[in-house]
Order: structure tokens, then C-alpha cells, then sequence
């Protein structure tokens, strides 16, 4: 006689949701993913986040068919109560499928070389300048190529954390260390660690460390309540201070752009001391931030004076502060949400969060995939030069199940972010829900 299935509720599921006790269901089969949160290839904060619900769409999106077989192991012997997929969730897998069939997502194509060829061009360019120059003009331009060297390698990163860019690990492990740590001073881990998050979270105000960013900018008043912040692990506070730097975000928003690997530098720097935190190959991390934190001031160095020097880097920050902006375009004025990521809305989160940018494919090189922000989110392992082949595919899924799907042009899409800051900093301006004030708020209000 066969043995009869076991069955929990999803209440019951919803309670394994806790470092230690992390419960999740993948397509009706419950898994116990405790102990794997600690060697999980792309963290442990997807698990952490999604745990306690069905992350069947989540787990579809970031991992290859080969992923399956290591599923039994986690095998708990029990299904999920009434479980059932979605007609979107069902048209979304369809795509998942199609897609590997075609090899989309193993397609890699001459993209990734020509980039990478590229990026030595614009290193070799910009070094050449500041050490066989003695023109000030050449000094800035330099300047300016390294800005653009560092957009080229933060491509590859981005890529690079999503996908096998190279057909050999060891080779896409060299990779990522030298165009990110090496040459750009990004830790690719710090990287790997905030962008999963994101992915997973996508405009979630408390679990999507893209969105926050106070004291400098809030995207929505929903903010100013002082949320609690679930990858930083503290509270955002809405103080006076934050206020007096949120009621004028629409005018600080570019300059601070300039100066935001600065921020950068410090998270690598901060999550590379940790000792809380889990970090794979720390000390290779370290090295490549080492090599950085020698070439780069080094080369500085070389240049004649203090004035070229601070002019060489603002510039090169300046530069690199156009893929700043390229990342907020894409969410700040979209859709968000207070609260956990939910797993089984896949599509809609993704959609809902996400907006995409029009250009030509002549432009496509400018984006670095970025323009396509719904496919990507929607197929984060699809390699950006398949971007634009499956778009008029996720047109007709969202068109079909009613889902958003926002498309505009470069210049519209950093109008609706200032927009969307200045909203916000309106509603901070708003003294009829006042905050503990300081010298400095009053100083800047007196005016009326």
C-alpha cells in the first residue's frame, strides 16, 4: 500500500522563517534549507528574506536546470497544503524553459571579449595620459577615461555576479577580482551580497538596500517613519538632520551621484572587516581591494601638481557617477512596498519595481543591459546581449496578465526620479508632522 503524502499549511510554513529554522517550498515540496544558508552560493539573505513561503519563481529565475538534482537532499518528506501555480507564474516558467532550450542563457557572445579588450584600452589610455603627458587638457581627459574604465568594470561585475561571463570559473573568478576589486575597488562579494538582496526585494523600503539611502535620499514618505532597515540591521532614522539633507534631494541628487563610490569604497571596506558576516575568500578580496588602493593613488601621484591631481580624481568620479544614476533610474520612481518580499508574486514585484529605458541597440554598450531592467529582473541569468532578443516576449506577458510594463526614454526617466525626489522632499518640508529639530533646520527654514 502506498504511503500517503504529508502535508503543512502554509501558517505552519510561515513559522520557519528564522536564522536556524529556515523552511521554504519549491514547487509543493518543502525543503529545510537551514544549514545550507551558511554555503549558499549567493548568500544567505535570499534564503533569510524568502523563507517560510513557495520561492518556486525565485528559485526558477537565479538557478540553471542542473540545480535540481541538489534539491533531495533538503527534502524535508513534506508538501505544502494546497498548493497551486498561478497562470502567470505558469506562462513565466513556460519562458524559463523556451529560453534554455534556445541557449539563451548559456549564449554568452563576443560582447563579453570586446568589453573586456575595452577596459585594458581605456586603462592602458588613461595611464598612458598621466605619465608621457605634460598637457593639462591630457590630464583631464585621463581622468575622464578612468571614470569610464570604471562604468566598463562595474558591467562586468554586475554581470559577472549574475552569470558565468567566462566558460571557465577559475577564469570568471580572475575576472571579477581584477575588473572589480583590482581596477575599480569594489569588493565583488560586497557586490554579490547588496545586488542579490535587491534582486530578491526589489523595492521593498525595509529589505532592499538599493532604496535606502538616508539620510541623503528617501524615495517615498513612507521613510519618514523611521523603518527598520533588514539588510543593515539598524533603523533608519528620520531625524532633523535627515530632514534638512531630504528637503532638498531633487538638488543634491547629481552632486552627490559624483561622489557616490565613495560610498562604495567604505561598504567593501566594511563588509571585507566584518566579523559577523560570512565572506567566501576574504583574503582574495582584500588583496584585489590592496592592489586598488596602490595603483590608483600611486598614478595620482604622478600627476605635477595638488591641482591636476584633485582635478584628475573628481573628474574620474564625476564620470563614473553617470552609472550611479543609471542604477536609481531604474527604481526610484518606481513602485514600493513596507514589508517582506513575498516569493510566489514573482512577476509582479519584479515588474512593479522595475522600469525600463528606450535607445537604440547602437546604445546598447552606454546601458550595460540596465535599459532592459524588467527582462533582467524578470531573468536576472540571461545575459544582457539576449536582453533585447526576449523583450517583445515580456511585452506579451505583461500585456497578457495585466502586469506593468514601463518603457521611457532616458531623459523621461530622470525626470520622474526628480520628480519623485522632489515629492518627497516636499512632504519632508511638511512641518505639520514635525520631527525633534536642530540649529541646522532652523538656520535653513528661516526664510518661511
Amino acid at each position: 500500500m502506498a504511503e500517503s503524502k504529508k502535508y503543512i499549511s502554509q501558517e505552519d510554513l510561515s513559522k520557519h522563517n528564522k536564522p536556524g529554522d529556515l523552511w521554504i517550498s519549491i514547487q509543493g515540496k518543502i525543503y529545510n534549507v537551514s544549514d545550507w544558508a551558511n554555503y549558499h552560493p549567493g548568500g544567505e539573505l535570499p534564503l533569510l528574506n524568502l523563507a517560510g513561503q513557495d520561492v518556486t519563481d525565485a528559485f526558477v529565475a537565479y538557478h540553471p536546470g542542473s540545480a535540481w538534482q541538489h534539491l533531495d537532499q533538503f527534502f524535508t518528506g513534506s508538501y505544502l497544503e494546497g498548493y497551486s501555480v498561478s497562470e502567470v507564474s505558469k506562462d513565466y516558467r513556460k519562458l524559463v524553459n523556451e529560453f534554455t532550450k534556445m541557449g539563451l542563457f548559456e549564449n554568452k557572445g563576443l560582447g563579453v571579449h570586446f568589453s573586456l579588450f575595452l577596459v585594458a584600452m581605456l586603462f592602458s589610455l588613461s595611464v598612458y595620459g598621466v605619465l608621457y603627458s605634460d598637457s593639462t587638457w591630457v590630464h583631464l581627459g585621463s581622468g575622464g577615461l578612468m571614470g569610464f574604465l570604471w562604468i566598463q568594470s562595474g558591467w562586468h561585475g554586475h554581470d559577472s555576479g549574475h552569470y558565468q561571463i567566462i566558460s571557465s570559473k577559475r577564469l570568471n573568478r580572475f575576472a571579477q577580482i581584477l575588473t572589480g576589486n583590482c581596477l575599480a575597488g569594489i569588493s565583488i562579494a560586497w557586490w554579490k551580497r547588496n545586488h542579490n538582496a535587491h534582486h530578491i526585494a526589489c523595492n521593498s523600503l525595509e529589505f532592499d538596500p538599493d532604496l535606502q539611502h538616508m539620510p541623503f535620499f528617501a524615495v517615498s514618505s513612507k521613510l519618514f517613519n523611521s523603518l527598520t532597515s533588514y539588510f543593515y540591521d539598524r533603523k533608519m532614522n528620520f531625524d532633523a538632520f535627515t530632514r534638512t539633507l531630504v528637503s532638498y534631494q531633487h538638488w543634491t541628487f547629481y552632486p552627490v551621484m559624483c561622489l557616490a563610490r565613495l560610498n562604495l569604497f567604505a561598504q567593501s571596506f566594511l563588509l571585507l572587516s566584518s566579523k559577523r558576516l560570512r565572506v567566501n575568500n576574504r583574503v582574495q578580496e582584500i588583496l584585489g581591494l590592496l592592489v586598488f588602493w596602490i595603483w590608483y593613488p600611486l598614478l595620482v601621484s604622478c600627476l605635477p601638481n595638488w591641482g591636476e591631481r584633485v582635478m584628475f580624481v573628481v573628474t574620474s568620479f564625476s564620470v563614473t557617477g553617470i552609472q550611479h544614476v543609471q542604477f536609481c533610474l531604474n527604481h526610484f520612481s518606481s513602485s514600493v512596498y513596507v514589508g517582506t518580499p513575498i516569493g510566489n508574486d514573482w512577476c509582479e514585484n519584479q515588474t512593479n519595481g522595475s522600469l525600463d529605458i528606450v535607445c537604440p541597440s547602437w546604445m546598447d554598450w552606454f546601458h550595460g543591459g540596465l535599459q532592459f531592467q524588467i527582462e533582467h529582473h524578470l531573468f536576472p541569468r540571461l545575459p544582457r546581449g539576449n536582453l533585447r532578443k526576449v523583450a517583445p516576449l515580456v511585452k506579451e506577458l505583461c500585456k497578457k496578465h495585466k502586469l506593468p510594463y514601463k518603457s521611457v526614454s532616458f531623459l523621461k526617466a530622470n525626470e520622474l526620479t526628480i520628480g519623485t525626489l522632489r515629492t518627497a522632499a516636499l512632504q519632508a518640508r511638511d512641518l505639520a508632522s514635525p520631527v525633534p529639530k536642530n540649529l541646522v533646520w532652523e538656520a535653513v527654514h528661516t526664510y518661511g
